[in-house]
C-alpha cells in the first residue's frame, strides 16, 4: 500500500506527471504511472526538476548500457544475481536505510568477454537496486553502499566497472544515497580512489569512507552486518536475493518501454519517406492548385499547432539570459546539454536543439547566434558534440540591428579564447554568396587541436528569402563538401554515425532562416534518394524537435519554389 504524501508532495507529483507525460506522449510511449513519480520525487525531496534530470540520467544509463527487459530467471543474469557478488541485505539500518554490498572478491573479470562479464554485473546491479527502491521504507530513507574490498586481488578490480558502479549511484539512480563505504581497501586501490571520487557529486564526497573492517561498525551495528564483514547476520547472499526474484519474473517494467522505443529511435530519423510524399510533378501540381496563398494557409496550419514538449529549463530564471529571443525558448527533450564544469555554479543550458536530418539522427544542431555572455558556451558545445563545419545563415548585423555576436576571430592569423576553447582562424575564402573561414579549435588544458569549416552565408535577408535559390542550393552543397571532406581527413578517429558529427547551422533565432536551410537540405536528400518529398512533413517533424522553425510563410513558401527551381534548371 502506497504511503500516504503530504499535500505539498502529491502537488509535486502531479506536476512531475504533467511535464512528464508531456514527454512521454511526444515519443508516443504509455505515460508513467504514479508509483514511478513518486520513486524519483522521493530520491530528490520532491523537486520538480532535480527529479527529471534524475529521471532523464537514469533513463539514459539504461539506454546506453543496454539494461532492458531483464529477466532474472535467465542467465547469465540468474548465477549473477545468486553468486552474492552484489547483494541487498535482508536487513536495515538503524536509520531505515536499505543496505546494498558489492564484493569484489567474487569479481572475476574474464579477459576474452571481460564486456559481456561487466554488462552482467550492471544488469544484477539494475535488478536488485530496482527491486529494493519498490519499498517505501528505502525511498524515504534512502541506500548505503558497501564496497567491500576485503581480501581481494588486483585482478578481482576492473576502473571502470567501478566507475560505472560509482556513476551510477551519484546520480544515476532513484534512491537516495545515504554513505558509501569501500571497506578495507588495498594500497593499489588507494591511487584511483582519488578518481573514482572526482566522479561524484560535490556533496557526495563526503558521504565516501575508506574504512578497515573495525571501522566499519562505527557506521553500521553488528546486527546490520553479515559475518564476513565482522557482523552477526548469517552470510546468505543466495537466499537475500532469492527474496528478490519471486513476483518479478515475466512482470513489463514500465520504464522498459521508454528505454526500447528511444533507443530505437537511436538508430534513424525522424525524417524518411512516408505516405503523402510527392514527386516534383505533383509538387508543381499542388503548388499550382493552392497559389502562393494556400500554400501560406497550409504554412499557418501547422504554425497553430501547439508545440510537443516542454520549455522549463529554457524559461527557468537562471537561463533567461541565455536565450537571445525571450519567445524563442527550445525544447527540453531535445536541448543539447554542457558537459558542467562546476555542478553549483554552472548551467548545461545552451539555447540549442539537436535535429534530425534526412535517415541521420542528430544531423544538425540547429541554434541560435551567440552572444557575448554565450561565446564561451557555443565553443564548448563545438568541442563537446566533436563539430566539423558551423554553418551562419546570417551578418552580424543587418541594417541597424546586431544580429549576432562576432563569436570567432575574423581575420587570417588573429586568435581568440572562449573559456577553455582557443580559436584560431587559419584562412579565409570569399565566394560570391558565402564567406569560408577555416579554424583551429585547441582546448587550453590539453594537446588535441582540430581543424572545422565556418561557412557564413550572405544573401539572405532578416525574415525574407534570398533572392536566389540557386545561390542558396550552391551553399548547401558547399556544406555537405565540407563535412564529407573533413569526415575523409577523421578516417578511423570518427567512430560515431557515417554522416559525421552534427552540423551546426544557426541564423540570429535559430528557427527562421535556420529551419529553412535544413528543410531545403533534408527535402532535397530526399529526392535525390527516393524521388520524392513533403515539405509539410519534413516541417512540422522539424517543429517537434527544435519549435517555430520556418519563422514566416514567406520561408515556407520559398521552399518549395526553390525545390521547383532547382530542378528546373
Amino acid at each position: 500500500m502506497a504511503e500516504a504524501l503530504t499535500e505539498e508532495e502529491e502537488q509535486a507529483t502531479q506536476r512531475f506527471l504533467q511535464e512528464m507525460n508531456s514527454w512521454t506522449s511526444f515519443h508516443s510511449v504509455s505515460p508513467l504511472p504514479w508509483d514511478v513519480a513518486v520513486k524519483f520525487l522521493m530520491a530528490r525531496k520532491f523537486d520538480v526538476v532535480r527529479a527529471i534530470e534524475l529521471f532523464h540520467s537514469y533513463r539514459e544509463t539504461r539506454q546506453r548500457e543496454g539494461i532492458v527487459q531483464l529477466n532474472p530467471l535467465q542467465e547469465p543474469l540468474l548465477s549473477e544475481l545468486l553468486s552474492g557478488k552484489f547483494t541487498v541485505l535482508s536487513v536495515r539500518a538503524p536509520t531505515g536505510a536499505s543496505i546494498a554490498i558489492f564484493t569484489a572478491k567474487l569479481h572475476h573479470p574474464a579477459r576474452k568477454n571481460s564486456r559481456e562479464v561487466q554488462h552482467t554485473v550492471l544488469q544484477a546491479l539494475f535488478y536488485l537496486l530496482d527491486r529494493a527502491v519498490e519499498s517505501v521504507d528505502t525511498q524515504r530513507n534512502g541506500l548505503v553502499f558497501v564496497y567491500d574490498m576485503g581480501g581481494s586481488q588486483y585482478s578481482n578490480f576492473e576502473l571502470e566497472l567501478s566507475k560505472k558502479i560509482l556513476s551510477l549511484l551519484r546520480g544515476a539512480f532513484p534512491a537516495r544515497l545515504k554513505k558509501v563505504l569501500i571497506v578495507s581497501p588495498p594500497v593499489w586501490f588507494r591511487v584511483p580512489y582519488s578518481i573514482i571520487s572526482l566522479l561524484l557529486k560535490e556533496k557526495l564526497r563526503e558521504r565516501v569512507h575508506m574504512v578497515s573492517m573495525s571501522e566499519l561498525l562505527q557506521h553500521l551495528p553488528p546486527q546490520c552486518l553479515p559475518e564476513s564483514l565482522g557482523g552477526l547476520l548469517p552470510w546468505d547472499p543466495g537466499s537475500w536475493n532469492c527474496l528478490l526474484l519471486p513476483g518479478r519474473a515475466g512482470r513489463p517494467d514500465p520504464l522498459d518501454e521508454v528505454v526500447l522505443v528511444l533507443e530505437k529511435g537511436q538508430r534513424g530519423s525522424v525524417h524518411r519517406p512516408l505516405p503523402g510524399s510527392m514527386t516534383l510533378d505533383q509538387l508543381k501540381e499542388h503548388i499550382g492548385s493552392l497559389g502562393k496563398r494556400g500554400v501560406c494557409d497550409e504554412y499557418e496550419a501547422i504554425r497553430n499547432e501547439e508545440p510537443d514538449g516542454s520549455f522549463t529549463v529554457s524559461l527557468a530564471a537562471v537561463n533567461r539570459d541565455r536565450n537571445r529571443y525571450g519567445d524563442v525558448p527550445c525544447l527540453d527533450q531535445t536541448r543539447v546539454k554542457l558537459k558542467r564544469v562546476n555542478w553549483h555554479d554552472r548551467s548545461d543550458y545552451i539555447n540549442a536543439s539537436f535535429m534530425d536530418g534526412y535517415l541521420q539522427k542528430n544531423m544538425y544542431i540547429g541554434t541560435q547566434g551567440p552572444m557575448e555572455n554565450t561565446f564561451q558556451d557555443f565553443w564548448q558545445m563545438v568541442w563537446e558534440q566533436n563539430v566539423l563545419v558551423i554553418v551562419m545563415t546570417t551578418r552580424v548585423e543587418e541594417g541597424s540591428h546586431r544580429k549576432c555576436g562576432q563569436y570567432w576571430p575574423l581575420s587570417p592569423g588573429s586568435t581568440a579564447l572562449y573559456g577553455t576553447v582557443t580559436v584560431t582562424n587559419i584562412a579565409t575564402e570569399s565566394n560570391q554568396h558565402f564567406r569560408k573561414s577555416t579554424l583551429e579549435l585547441g582546448i587550453r588544458q590539453g594537446r588535441e587541436t582540430r581543424h572545422i569549416s565556418h561557412l557564413q552565408f550572405l544573401s539572405w535577408p532578416d525574415f525574407g528569402v534570398p533572392s536566389s535559390a540557386a545561390a542558396l542550393i550552391h551553399f548547401r552543397d558547399a556544406v555537405k563538401k565540407e563535412q564529407r571532406r573533413l569526415m575523409h581527413e577523421l578516417g578511423n578517429k570518427w567512430k560515431g554515425p557515417a554522416g559525421g558529427p552534427p552540423i551546426v547551422v544557426h541564423c540570429s533565432a535559430g528557427i527562421g532562416r535556420t529551419g529553412t536551410f535544413c528543410t531545403l537540405d533534408i527535402c532535397l536528400s530526399q529526392i535525390e534518394d527516393v524521388g520524392t518529398l513533403s515539405i509539410q512533413q519534413t516541417v512540422r517533424r522539424m517543429r517537434k524537435q527544435r519549435a517555430l522553425s520556418i519563422q514566416t510563410p514567406e520561408q515556407y513558401y520559398f521552399c518549395h519554389m526553390a525545390i521547383l527551381e532547382h530542378f528546373a534548371s
